[in-house]
Order: structure tokens, then sequence, then C-alpha cells
């Protein structure tokens, strides 16, 4: 029969263990540790194949796309040779990155944004498998007033109906630009409360929320569900507050993690928007660190 002193000394130590790791207590999505490609962004131009193994090794397992714009395509490849390509390295794209379409290009709309061709962006994105279409930035031509960015809204849920019809979740990635106060109001929360919070979903990006000197934890409790994606990069501690790698900087993922359920987590992404030598070494810090402390 267990005494109760050692039925004490091991649930101090069990719950000593669920400290030290804190996804045991608030489950994190630990089966998927994703890298937006962005952070390789010059490798995957000159050798994608070569690129996803090397990310691969590395130990990610899970992508979020950036170059679909503009070229209706996947770094060069259709859908279907792409989605072999990922199959191949044992690797899945569940999210990728799209623009609103509003800014042109040498005079010409670029199509297979929201406004020009989405339709067809979305056929790519279900043939590739990706689950969560992601307005990725607002150009500052595209951003306005607040006027304006009810007129986003109503795009964003136009964009996400037809999302919703190929089993897609739309997603909108902020920086910080939207935490500039206009009229009293941060154009953020505007666009959470002028959209459908069904058919438009919200990829926090710790580090832009953080620099804009916002608390993510506060943001999630406030709108529970919303963020089922999120983009993990740290901040470092200069008067600049530069991007770092995962864990080298100031701001607190062991907490934040902790809020992961209330969010919604579904899939996290590293970001390194800027790395000081090779990204593949920063990289393989952040997931080093991840792995240890956050899932």
């Amino acid at each position: 029969m267990t005494s109760r002193r050692s039925f004490i000394k091991a649930t101090t130590l069990a719950s000593a263990g669920l400290l030290v790791r804190p996804s045991a207590l608030f489950p994190v999505p630990s089966k998927y540790i994703g890298l937006q490609l962005y952070t390789v962004r010059d490798a995957m131009q000159k050798d994608p194949a070569g690129t996803l193994q090397r990310v691969a090794k590395l130990g990610f397992n899970s992508l979020e796309g950036a170059t679909y714009t503009g070229t209706q395509q996947f770094y060069g490849m259709d859908a279907k040779a792409f989605a072999a390509l990922l199959k191949q390295q044992g690797l899945i794209m569940p999210s990728s990155h799209y623009r609103l379409g509003e800014q042109q290009m040498k005079g010409a709309d670029v199509q297979g944004t929201m406004l020009h061709e989405w339709s067809k962006a979305v056929d790519d994105a279900a043939a590739v498998g990706i689950k969560y279409m992601v307005c990725a930035f607002l150009a500052p031509e595209e951003r306005g007033n607040l006027d304006h960015y009810k007129q986003l809204a109503e795009h964003f849920n136009k964009a996400g109906e037809a999302c919703k019809k190929a089993g897609i979740q739309f997603c909108y990635h902020n920086h910080d630009f939207e935490f500039q106060q206009q009229d009293g109001q941060y154009p953020y929360d505007l666009l959470l409360k002028n959209t459908d919070a069904n058919l438009v979903k919200m990829e926090m990006d710790i580090y832009w929320v953080t620099k804009a000197g916002l608390d993510p934890v506060n943001l999630i409790n406030e709108h529970k569900g919303r963020f089922p994606l999120w983009h993990v990069k740290d901040m470092d501690s200069t008067p600049e507050h530069m991007f770092t790698e995962v864990g080298n900087g100031t701001i607190n993922f062991k907490k934040i993690f902790q809020h992961a359920q209330a969010a919604g987590l579904k899939y996290f992404f590293v970001e390194q928007d800027k790395c000081p030598g090779d990204p593949f070494a920063s990289i393989a810090k952040s997931i080093s660190y991840i792995k240890k402390n956050l899932v």
C-alpha cells in the first residue's frame, strides 16, 4: 500500500517534471516543428530540393511557404511537382503566405493574390495539402485609414469564404504597424471585430506583437481560439530590438507556450527575417532550444 509520504514525494516529482516541460500541462502540437521558408529564401531560390533536404535533416518536419504570389507556382514548380518534393523529404506544408493584391508590380496586377485569381491560388493550395492560406503583409499603400481597414476586413471575409469551400482556413499575419493607433483604435482590433471569426483566423507573429509593446498572452486571452498559427522568433536586447534565434533573446516563450491551448494553436513556424550569418546555423540554434524547452 502506498504511504502518504511516498505518494506526496511521487506527485511532487511529477509536478516538477511538468514544470520543466510546459507542453505537458498546456498541450502544444509538438508533433510538428515548423519553419517559415522566408528564413532560407536565398537558398530556396537557388536549390529548393537541396534546401528542403537540409531543413529536414535539422529536424523540421513542417513548413510555411513564402513565394507563391507573383509566380503562381511554388518555388518554380507547379502544385503537383512541389507536393511530390515535399513527400520525398518527409515534409508537409500546412500553411503558405499570400498577398492582398492592391499593390501593383511594374504597373500590373499581381496574380494569385486575394484580389486577382484567388480561386486558382486556392486550387493550387489544396493540391499541395495546404490547410491555411495567410495574408502575409500589407504594403504601405494597402493600409490607409480605418475606413480602408474595414474594406480590408470585407476582402478577408470574401477570401475566407473561398478558402472554406476548399476545406482551407484563411488567416492574417500581423507586423507592428497594425498596432499604431488611429483615432484611438488599433487597426488590428478593427480587423478582428469586422471579420467573421470562423472565416478569418490570425497568425500571431510573436516578435512583432512584442515589439509593438503588447503582451501576446493578453492578446490570446482576449481572443481565445483565434490564433491557430504562430511565428516564433526572438528579439535581441539591443536598442534596435533586432531579430535573433529563439531562446537567444528577451521573449518569454515558455510563458507564451503555456497558453497554446487557449490560442487554439495548431502549427508554429520558426522565422528569422535577418540572420547574422548562415541562416542554417541560426535555425539550428532555434530548433535546438525549442526541442529542449518548448515541446
